[in-house]
């Protein structure tokens, strides 16, 4: 068979397929199905589809049915991304509108649930009347119901059966258990994905190409409740969707390990014998920064892998894994020779070196990850666009960035994702059940707290993220992110957010000589005891420097200093001598990376999901960085 009817073949099958998935999510409705089950069969169409496919390969070794299949998958997502993109862009025109559809389609799929006769959501019939009924709420009012639908007890929250109940990452507090449903799946995938890989490609052309992603993901590990409902944090795996594996370096064996390290060089590993990867992803910045530090510490010992064509001997794989994986993995000297020649040199720059095509890092890089997303493009990245897609948490998806190539990290909020209010910032500490604006009435410059109605149970519901509105896209809010409420430092009601003091941390860190900021968190000496010995209400701060082993006591009171030029509310309780001097402690090398374990073996958050808290709470960490303190 000629490799043109090999590729007529898998045109025919892959397509077909892609229809299908397609037409079963709602993203095409069957008068498009069957258009497209008519170009199925145009063997015209197939021909310029061939010579297409040829004029944009850029992978190396790469069989044909993968390509084919990678560049259908790229061409029904493209085309979708289009479509849902074109909608978000009406959608902005009359955001009351579309934010009163999107709340009451919400209420009336509801309305016949336990929750929904409590409230008698079939009688509202504006969002007036709903905010009048309906108090704004947090995760407290929940629990109880949550615990009923973890049990089994069908139409509590939401008509339909939650797909997983998810864990949040607990970054500002204990994790809580989140309904997630098909709803807020599709959301995310038709809204998010779809929308931001338009944005993507119109941005950096380049991606549109047969080039393969390295995804930096780990399959996480679920309990299931008592009916059998799976728990655990709010991601799937890549393998869960076997049609798309040829988009990925790593294989399907490879997401079957459990230990993250294993799992993190079997990414490193397919990626360093693959040339032409075109985008480095995953959901956050930190996991980049994970890997480029793992591959710093082991690319001797990759590179002898791709050498000889093996799976080190290191890693605790099941057999028939290892067997699976091993009959991928063939000898290349030439490549570990390409490999091993670009590691002569500083790591600085390190990844286009290795992938000379890599266009992009594809990973959210704001909030707690503005350090990770910094130093990656400093020193292992340098060179290397980024893109943050989302703005997201476990209750669904918030907001899409319709501007990749601008530093400022911005996303326009989603109007049909969830119903959306905004409680300004001066209300935050108020228990009042009014006040909260609607998407139309906020006003630029200012920042609120949302509060929000999602798809899975959850109403006028305050999620703790701050954001500030940085403008308008047609007549839809574009925020930027600001602050988690439970992660601000506040001993003396002085209320310093995270931004704020890093902000203030990084001044410092310049005036630092060598020194260069790897990781840092915080905690209020109120949750230290008697560790630290009596004294003022103050911060004690770690830092996980490079460069510098120890700072005199003048370099450390920088930090305060800097810290009273940014707020001047601390530096009034300074002066008054209400709050004392900030702690400056230096732990040992890796001693976050031995934090970030400790807390993901206490809950059910998983590397995909991890946020590192720059505010602990709990005085079992912070008496753990206390003990790694070096100076």
């Amino acid at each position: 068979m000629s490799s043109f009817q090999t590729a007529m073949l898998l045109f025919f099958a892959v397509t077909s397929a892609i229809v299908a998935v397609l037409f079963q999510a709602g993203a095409m409705p069957p008068s498009s199905a069957v258009a497209a089950a008519v170009g199925v069969g145009s063997l015209v169409g197939a021909s310029l589809l061939w010579r297409d496919v040829r004029s944009k390969v850029r992978g190396e070794g790469r069989a044909l049915g993968s390509l084919l299949g990678q560049y259908l998958a790229m061409k029904a997502v493209g085309w979708l991304g289009r479509r849902q993109r074109s909608k978000l862009e009406a959608d902005t025109l009359d955001v009351r509108t579309v934010q009163e559809e999107t709340l009451l389609s919400r209420l009336r799929k509801n309305e016949n649930t336990l929750y929904g006769k409590r409230f008698d959501f079939g009688s509202i019939k504006d969002s007036d009347t709903f905010r009048a009924r309906h108090p704004i709420t947090t995760y407290q009012h929940y629990r109880e119901l949550v615990s009923r639908v973890a049990s089994g007890e069908d139409g509590v929250l939401t008509a339909e059966k939650p797909l997983v109940l998810a864990m949040t990452s607990g970054t500002s507090g204990p994790s809580a258990m989140l309904l997630s449903t098909k709803d807020t799946n599709s959301d995310f995938f038709l809204q998010g994905v779809a929308v931001c890989l338009d944005a993507m490609q119109r941005a950096f052309p380049a991606t549109d190409s047969l080039q393969r992603t390295t995804k930096f993901f780990y399959t996480p590990t679920f309990r299931q409740s008592q009916a059998g409902i799976p728990i655990g944090p709010n991601s799937s795996t890549p393998a869960s969707s076997r049609h798309m594996l040829h988009l990925y370096t790593t294989p399907a064996a490879a997401f079957k390990v459990k230990n993250e390290k294993d799992v993190l060089y079997l990414h490193l590993l397919f990626a360093l014998r693959d040339p032409s990867v075109g985008t480095l992803e995953s959901n956050f910045a930190s996991s980049v920064f994970y890997a480029f530090t793992t591959l710093q510490e082991r690319w001797e010992e990759l590179i002898e892998d791709v050498e000889r064509g093996t799976v080190s001997a290191a890693l605790n794989l099941e057999p028939d894994i290892r067997a699976e994986l091993e009959a991928l993995s063939r000898p290349d000297p030439e490549r570990a020779s390409q490999v091993r020649a670009c590691f002569r040199d500083s790591f600085r720059g390190i990844a286009g070196r290795l992938w000379p095509r890599l266009n992009l890092i594809l990973a959210v890089d704001s909030g707690s990850n503005q350090i990770y997303g910094e130093m990656l493009k400093e020193n292992y990245c340098n060179g290397i666009p980024f893109y943050s897609p989302f703005y997201a948490a476990t209750e669904g998806l918030i907001g899409v960035n319709l501007w990749p190539d601008e530093p400022q990290r911005r996303y326009l909020l989603c109007p049909r994702s969830m119903f959306c209010e905004f409680l300004p910032e001066n209300q935050l500490e108020e228990e009042t059940e009014e006040g909260t604006f609607l998407m139309e009435e906020v006003k630029e410059g200012q920042n609120y707290e949302l509060v929000v109605t999602n798809a899975a149970g959850l109403y006028r519901y305050r999620i703790g993220d701050v954001v500030k509105v940085t403008g308008f896209h047609n007549r839809c809010p574009v925020v930027e992110f600001q602050y988690r409420r439970g992660q601000m430092l506040n001993v003396r009601g002085e209320k310093v957010t995270e931004a704020l003091f890093l902000d203030a941390l990084k001044k410092a860190v310049s005036q630092w000589p060598a020194a260069q900021l790897l990781d840092y968190c915080c905690a209020e000496s109120g949750i230290m005891g008697d560790s630290i010995g009596g004294c003022d209400p103050h911060y004690q701060v770690f830092l996980e420097l490079k460069g510098v082993r120890n700072l005199s006591e003048e370099q450390r009171y920088k930090l305060d200093e800097c810290l009273q030029q940014a707020s001047a509310v601390y530096r009034s309780f300074r002066i008054k001598g209400s709050i004392g001097p900030t702690r400056v402690q230096l732990v040992a090398p890796g001693a976050f990376a031995e934090l970030r374990e400790r807390m993901m073996s206490s809950s059910l958050t998983s590397a995909n999901t991890f946020k590192m808290q720059r505010v602990l709470r709990r005085k079992e960490d912070a008496q753990f960085l206390l003990g790694k303190t070096v100076s």
